[in-house]
Formats: C-alpha cells, sequence, structure tokens
C-alpha cells in the first residue's frame, strides 16, 4: 500500500495544486489525509487536492513523490479511479 503525490501543476484559488491517491484503499488514502491534515472538502472521489506548501509535509509523512502519468497509470491499476464521465455533478 502506497500514497502517491504528483508535481503541483494544477492552478486554482491562486495556488498550484497536486493529486494524493492511494494506490489500493480508499481507507488508507482518507487516513493519510486526516493524519496529515488534508481536510475532507479537499476529497474528489478518487483524489485529494493538496497545495504546493504541503508537499514537503507530505512526502515527510510517508507519501511518494511520482509524476502525473505515474499516479494515473497507478490509480487506474487500483481499481479506484473515477472516470471523467461519472465526475458529472
Amino acid at each position: 500500500m502506497t500514497i502517491l503525490i504528483d508535481d503541483p501543476i494544477w492552478p486554482a484559488h491562486g495556488r498550484l495544486w497536486a493529486h494524493v491517491v492511494s494506490d489500493s484503499s480508499l481507507e488508507e488514502l482518507h487516513a493519510f489525509a486526516h493524519a496529515t491534515g488534508l481536510p475532507r472538502r479537499a476529497f474528489d472521489l478518487d483524489h485529494y487536492d493538496a497545495p504546493e506548501d504541503a508537499l514537503p509535509r507530505l512526502i515527510a509523512a510517508g507519501a511518494v513523490h511520482v509524476g502525473g502519468k505515474e499516479l494515473t497509470r497507478r490509480l487506474i491499476a487500483s481499481g479506484l479511479r473515477v472516470p471523467a464521465r461519472d465526475r458529472r455533478r
């Protein structure tokens, strides 16, 4: 079980954001987020959004920094990925 974080390249709200995912379970992801202070409102169906300045703290807590393609590949392989067509709210 691994928590992964990609590069903060997604702009929103005047900041850059990264994605935080689990390669095995949403329970693991929620537990990591809770333990590291990521708010539940940052959860988006299969990942948490994390601001750029949180990366050092999240990596120190055990998240593995990977590129965006690797993060997506491993999220899909985990079976946890929510496709874009299912994200419409």
